[in-house]
């Protein structure tokens, strides 16, 4: 279950109808188009609820304040980057090493890639609010997806699944943010397409040399 905000943090209410939760979605989209024009230090809930196309009053009955609609903001995009992991590793239970490696790696870049430009934004919310139990439960989780995968792979046993899950997910998180953060120019992402498969498959391969064996 998702961790749970501090209570300055918490939004007031959940859209629980359609109508409320399309509402919701579109201040969601208005605050990463004020972000990416204004900025973090720019973003106010006057400037995203015109964005949005709807009143101030509107907003606060689901969000108290800023930090607390930008909390949303980050921990909806998080869902939806673990919730691409969760289907990726469905699709590739019981598959061969190198096939999980790749499939997981680009799963997990186009996952961040659909939130573009938005993902770069978000970066710097994160950095910027207390998100850390936040982040820390969204790393648990999708190392605990990629452990779980590696523990089924039919043709290697690695001795300790979630060491190599957690050095994985460092690999993919830490490589995908970098180019992001400070490039995410066509021919970069490109790049990144290419080369963080081969990156992953060559970890994993390597991992199950080093502390892996053949199945019985």
């Amino acid at each position: 279950m998702p961790v749970v905000p501090t209570e300055a943090l918490k939004p007031r209410k959940t859209p629980r109808q359609a109508r409320s939760a399309a509402t919701v979605a579109a201040i969601f989209e208005a605050t990463i188009q004020v972000l990416l024009v204004d900025g973090y230090a720019g973003l106010t809930t006057t400037r995203v609820a015109a964005r949005a196309g709807v009143s101030v009053g509107t907003m606060y009955q689901y969000f108290p304040h800023r930090n607390a609609l930008l909390y949303a903001v980050l921990e909806d995009y998080l869902e939806d980057v673990v919730a691409a992991m969760h289907a990726a590793a469905s699709r590739l239970r019981d598959a061969p090493l190198a096939e999980i490696a790749e499939g997981m790696a680009g799963a997990y870049l186009e996952a961040k890639l659909d939130g573009m430009p938005g993902t770069r934004a978000l970066y710097v919310v994160a950095a910027e609010l207390e998100t850390a139990a936040l982040v820390a439960d969204i790393v648990r989780r999708a190392e605990r997806i990629l452990a779980d995968l590696l523990r089924g792979v039919p043709d290697t046993r690695f001795d300790d699944p979630d060491r190599i899950a957690r050095a994985w997910r460092i690999l993919l998180t830490g490589t995908v943010q970098v180019v992001l953060e400070k490039d995410a120019s066509a021919e970069s992402i490109a790049l990144l397409r290419s080369e963080l498969p081969a990156m992953s498959r060559a970890y994993l391969l390597a991992s199950s040399l080093r502390h892996g064996s053949l199945p019985a």
